[in-house]
């Protein structure tokens, strides 16, 4: 009595456990409502160093763009120093290569000829006064006129002012000989040069000015809004050198409407979710108390499933295991939960059978499970296989909805084993009775050595009657002779391509004439041809290149290839039947194809064509066509079969030449 009531509950009461189960929900809303603060203030600083990143990457590569630049015009002011230092070097050179160099750098305000005191020679353009000339600048001009002087090489100005706008000279020696013979002077502007050097995406971006060594902005370009500088950097401005620096500022990153719009809605959904889990306790002792009874209704249910000697498993939309009975993983050998919950492939699917059982599931899982069942082959935990037939039937809810399939299974690996040893009899029978047929080879091998055999034997007949008459010359004996050599190595052919035709040795690679393959394939069944009234006819290009091929193993595929045409055309009237032997080549390979005007095959039987023990004839093996796709497909080329629009079938196959 005490043990129940102490496992008796009030009506509507809720059990301890349920409010640490509404507790740590909460807890967890809480925390991630803190860790998507964190995210987002984390993602802002990922922001602003990205912006400093890229800030400083940008600078960098304009400061490189700058000294190219005006590296790039004093290679080609020392260069015009180079040519007018030659005694035969006119004046119109610098004219004209001065032009040339200010049409093609706006930076360039003048470019001045100075002699060795100083005095300008010749200046373009030439309604420009020069600058050097004024106050405190003309000293600086002279001290980099002397330095350019000492030094021998390339001297920059420093930056001096000239009607509000910041301008730098530029000092290159002209020499002839060993001797100084003048100076040129190029003089920059600075806003021209930060206004051609500058591409329209950098001033899109940042606030870029050119600050000399006080500090003091020479000249600046930019169509940033002004807003509040939060990124700066600053590199050297050398050449010129001299205290000049570009520095690139960059707005500062403004929390966009978009984040606070998200930060409120969290915190927004974070109260909804304390409040819908709050009103949700309320809901859990109904639900308790539906729990119970269903636990009861479990129990019975299970005990009946239990009791099955079918394998039961039920999976979900997505083809996972959600149930499995008792009976179902004894057939396995896995226990339920090594099942419940897992993916395919399953632990059970055998391995060399995937792609198969995979192609089953997916039907089951689109509905198109066959009514009568299907059959899987699968292995026991312990590595045996098992054969099992399978029945699905889709699996409904309470509310109609379905949601997944409920299949039973049957081992019937016994039976299968007991269908296997049969057939297994059964092929061997077969297998027994079509080795019969190798006697046929016999009569082909009697016929095509009777007429080499036969001429010998007249040759001879007639080599002894002129020899017994007394008249004959060697001559015509020698004629004779040589014709029965010759039927002596056609005789001798014979043997040893029936030889090589029926031996077993391994594919030999040669090049080969396909004119004489076809040639010896005709002539060994020539005879069956005749036989049957059938006309051979050979239709070859003039030009073959040489294949490379096992040509005794092409010469069975042709010589099969032509006899079931041949057979084919039993039915056919004698004078309609003709078998062609054509071939066609292209770039890279040859085309032979054997047409007849038989019977034809039918669409359900050419799909079984090639299919090994598979004949169409009462006693045929079933392996001959099979072999020849073998065959060609040793030799990288194809074999198929397409029906002929004047009657009859059209077996084809490929080869390729020899590289």
């Amino acid at each position: 009595m005490n043990s129940a009531g102490s496992n008796t509950r009030a009506p509507g009461t809720a059990p301890a456990w349920s409010s640490w189960y509404l507790t740590m929900p909460k807890l967890a809303v809480g925390l991630l409502v803190i860790l998507l603060v964190a995210l987002l203030w984390l993602l802002q600083d990922n922001e602003k160093e990205e912006q400093r990143a890229t800030l400083i990457a940008d600078v960098l590569w304009l400061e490189q763009s700058f000294r190219f630049h005006l590296e790039n015009n004093t290679v080609q002011l020392q260069q015009l120093a180079l040519d007018l230092g030659h005694a035969d070097a006119s004046d119109k050179l610098f004219d004209t290569r001065v032009r040339h160099l200010i049409r093609t750098n706006p930076e360039l305000v003048q470019v001045a000829w100075l002699d060795n005191d100083g005095v300008t020679r010749e200046a373009l353009p030439s309604h420009i006064s020069p600058r050097r000339g004024a106050g405190s600048e003309r000293g600086r001009g002279e001290d980099s006129f002397e330095l350019a002087r000492k030094l021998g090489k390339p001297i920059f100005s420093r930056t001096y002012l000239s009607q509000d706008e910041a301008f730098f000279e530029l000092y290159v020696p002209l020499y002839r000989g060993d001797q100084l013979a003048g100076m040129f002077v190029a003089t920059h502007s600075l806003h021209s040069l930060v206004g051609q050097m500058v591409p329209w995406w950098f001033v899109e971006k940042y606030r870029l000015q050119v600050l000399d060594d006080d500090g003091k902005v020479l000249t600046a370009k930019s169509k940033l809004d002004p807003g509040p500088a939060a990124l700066t950097h600053q590199v050297a401005l050398d050449p010129p050198g001299y205290g000049l620096t570009l520095q690139a500022t960059a707005n500062r990153v403004v929390t966009s409407t978009a984040q606070n719009l998200i930060m409120t809605l969290i915190i927004f959904l974070a109260g909804a979710v304390f409040w819908s889990l709050w009103a949700i306790r309320g809901l859990m002792r109904h639900r308790l108390a539906a729990e119970q009874a269903l636990r009861s209704e479990h129990a019975f249910r299970k005990a009946m499933e239990d009791s099955l000697t079918v394998g039961m498993r039920a999976r979900d939309r997505e083809g996972r295991i959600t149930y499995v009975n008792p009976a179902f993983c004894e057939l396995t050998g896995f226990a339920a939960d090594e099942l419940i919950g897992a993916l395919p492939p399953y632990p059970y699917w055998d391995p060399e059978q995937l792609e198969r059982t995979r192609e089953m599931h997916e039907k089951v899982l689109d509905g198109l499970a066959p009514s009568e069942g299907f059959e899987i082959h699968g292995r026991r935990k312990d590595g045996r296989y098992f054969d099992a037939l399978v029945y699905e039937a889709p699996l409904i809810d309470a509310d109609g909805r379905h949601t997944g399939w409920m299949g039973s299974v049957l081992d019937i690996t016994e039976k299968k084993r007991a269908e296997e040893l049969a057939r297994q009899q059964e092929e061997k029978l077969q297998a027994t009775s079509r080795l019969v047929t190798m006697g046929e080879m016999a009569s082909t091998l009697a016929h095509e050595l009777n007429q080499p055999l036969g001429a010998i034997s007249s040759y001879n007949a007639g080599c002894l009657n002129r020899l017994e008459s007394g008249n004959y010359t060697p001559e015509e004996l020698r004629a004779v002779l040589e014709k029965l050599g010759v039927q002596a190595q056609r005789a001798g052919r014979i043997i040893r391509r029936v030889h090589d035709f029926v031996r077993k040795r391994e594919p030999v690679l040669a090049e080969c004439d396909l004119a004489e393959l076809v040639d010896d394939a005709i002539g060994f069944i020539e005879h069956l041809a005749q036989k049957r009234h059938v006309r051979i006819a050979r239709e070859l290009p003039g030009w073959r290149p040489p294949l490379l091929a096992d040509q005794v193993m092409v010469e069975q595929v042709l010589l099969n290839l032509m006899r079931n045409a041949i057979e084919a055309m039993g039915d056919t009237p004698p004078e309609l039947r003709r078998l062609v032997v054509r071939v066609t080549q292209n770039e890279r390979e040859v085309e032979v194809r054997v047409i007849d005007n038989g019977s034809g095959i039918a669409d359900a039987v050419r799909e079984r064509l090639f299919t090994p023990f598979f004949s169409t004839k009462p006693d045929g093996m079933g392996m001959g066509l099979n072999i020849c796709r073998s065959i060609i497909e040793f030799h990288k080329g194809r074999l198929w079969v397409e029906a002929n629009p004047a009657g009859g079938s059209i077996f084809a196959f490929t080869l390729p030449f020899a590289p």
